[in-house]
């Protein structure tokens, strides 16, 4: 991972409160780094620490973004749980016994976009049902997933790639 990756995760996390606050794209999308930044954690990071940082994020944002406390919280930790068996299945148990990061370079685009599209689904899943998704018809719901994975795939590969391990390790 970059050499000051805490930093590195601060800046993102500075960056999900400002999309949030100031660019509102209407009902039908949802914008979050968050499935991208809880997925390429360094692996070498237990389940629960890694629960705990997605935990503490998504609070923040709720915090000082959303306005909702523990909504972005709920739909986050999830994520963080099913992190690692996520890249055992894509990526292979090598990965995580040697406690190796995955990259677009190593693994390819393929497998890391289906491993940031599950991740950003969890996310948008659990999201959309507690933010009243009960309330709102079922084509409105699914259009607001749909187009919120779109550009949460896309906005996660960014991630990925900015965070990608260094190769000089």
């Amino acid at each position: 991972m970059r050499k000051n990756y805490a930093a590195f995760y601060l800046m993102l996390l500075l960056v999900q409160m400002v999309v949030c606050n100031y660019l509102r794209l209407g009902p039908y999308l949802m914008v979050s780094l968050l499935p991208a930044m809880v997925i390429c954690l360094p692996l070498r990071l237990g389940t629960l620490k890694a629960m705990l940082i997605a935990f503490l994020s998504a609070l923040a944002v709720d915090a000082f973004a959303e306005g909702l406390l523990g909504l972005n919280a709920l739909a986050i930790v999830p994520v963080a749980y099913i992190r690692k068996g996520l890249c055992r299945a894509i990526f292979g148990e090598e990965l995580i016994e040697r406690g190796n990061d995955f990259s677009m370079d190593k693994h390819g685009v393929g497998k890391v976009v289906f491993a940031v599209a599950v991740a950003n689904a969890l996310f948008l899943l659990i999201y959309i049902a507690a933010d009243g998704g009960g309330s709102f018809p079922f084509l409105f719901n699914a259009i607001k997933f749909a187009a919120s994975l779109l550009v949460g795939i896309i906005l996660s590969l960014v991630v990925a790639d900015v965070t990608k391990p260094d190769d000089g390790r």
